[in-house]
């Protein structure tokens, strides 16, 4: 199988994979495969948090001409995977020369499906881009075609839990894997401090409490397909459920924004998470730490991209005054894409790590705060 994720998470997924008992895990671009039963991609899809898609390929076979996709794709049983009476939706990625056009590519495979039913059963199935009985993935690498199911259906960022979206919000899955890399293990207070809509902390107290990311969905891809066991599933996610632990520490979101504290508490409360989470609004550049507690700080200031600030290398600069002054004995982790802006923070990052925020190539660094002079830490 093939567990998709964004660029510079691969290998945290391979470590999620790997802890939840995958075999033959292999490293990509933007990918990971591996190798496991039905119970474990139902597992993986409820479980990992950082994959955006499991696909399972059921064939490969080379190309080289529209009428080879064509020919090869007509020619699998696809009354093995669905129904004339379901729906279908064909989505496809091509890194070839003569392979240039992925809608192109999509719509031929569809053809070819359609046509094979009405061709054996005098009806075609529909194509539902939204709510397909079957989602299929194709892609082209080369002259080599690998047909995949898609057994997460929507894209698995889509947690269930999020009722409400502030401007800008930062994907699930890269929230996720943010806090991760940020080694952030439940042993401390937790303060997003520009939360927006809540995604970071609602993340961090999932990865916490050991919480299975997607438990709120409303449906998987493979609920849909022929062999679907329910029962099995039920397993699965009753085996996850038993490894949620306790949490004792605290976590704050900041926001200065009325509907964006609203709509944090509205996303907190639907992921069962608002006896974890307090939200308030407070502006973060008039707050202050709890002096003797440890604190871990993630946040995803504006970077005057979508959110747009008056006066970005000033606000960048109040992040690292308020840091040194108002937070010390703290570790806290940003992601920003405005590198100039970056600059103007004031202080020396002990870590920067290259991730996207969508299509914008990001910085995520690190400031390690110390009580007193680093050099005293140190000594």
């Amino acid at each position: 199988m093939v567990a998709k994720t964004l660029f510079g998470m691969e290998e945290l997924l391979a470590q999620e994979l790997r802890q939840l008992g995958a075999s033959n895990v292999e490293l990509g671009t933007r990918m990971v495969s591996f190798e496991g039963d039905t119970g474990f991609m139902y597992k993986a899809n409820l479980c990992c948090r950082t994959a955006i898609k499991i696909l399972k390929p059921i064939t490969s076979f080379n190309v080289f001409k529209e009428e080879d996709l064509y020919e090869k794709v007509y020619n699998i049983n696809w009354e093995d995977y669905m129904d004339v009476d379901g729906s279908l939706a064909v989505n496809a990625t091509v890194f070839s020369d003569y392979f240039t056009h992925s809608q192109y590519i999509a719509l031929k495979t569809k053809d070819a499906i359609v046509d094979r039913f009405r061709d054996k059963e005098g009806r075609r199935p529909d194509v539902d881009l939204d709510h397909p009985t079957l989602r299929i993935n194709v892609h082209i690498d080369r002259n080599i075609c690998t047909i995949s199911l898609d057994s997460s259906g929507e894209s698995l960022h889509k947690r269930g839990y999020k009722v409400a979206n502030t401007v800008a919000p930062i994907s699930e899955v890269l929230a996720a894997g943010l806090i991760m890399l940020s080694g952030w293990d439940g042993n401390s207070d937790f303060l997003d401090p520009m939360c927006g809509s809540g995604t970071i902390l609602t993340e961090a107290a999932m990865i916490a409490c050991r919480i299975p990311p997607n438990l709120n969905r409303d449906e998987f891809g493979f609920e849909t397909w022929p062999d679907f066991d329910v029962d099995l599933y039920e397993v699965i996610e009753a085996s996850a459920l038993k490894k949620i632990r306790e949490f004792h520490f605290k976590m704050y979101g900041f926001d200065t924004d009325d509907e964006a504290v609203r709509k944090a508490k509205e996303n907190v409360k639907s992921a069962n998470l608002d006896e974890f989470i307090t939200i308030t609004k407070q502006d973060f550049f008039e707050s202050e730490k709890e002096r003797e507690r440890p604190m871990h700080l993630l946040f995803n200031p504006p970077y005057d991209e979508r959110l747009s600030i008056s006066n970005v290398e000033e606000f960048y600069g109040k992040i690292g005054t308020t840091l040194k002054h108002k937070y010390p004995g703290s570790q806290a982790w940003m992601i920003t894409s405005n590198m100039e802006a970056l600059k103007c923070v004031g202080l020396r990052p002990s870590r920067k790590i290259k991730v996207f925020n969508g299509k914008l190539e990001s910085k995520f660094v690190k400031y390690e705060m110390y009580a007193g002079s680093k050099k005293a830490k140190k000594q």
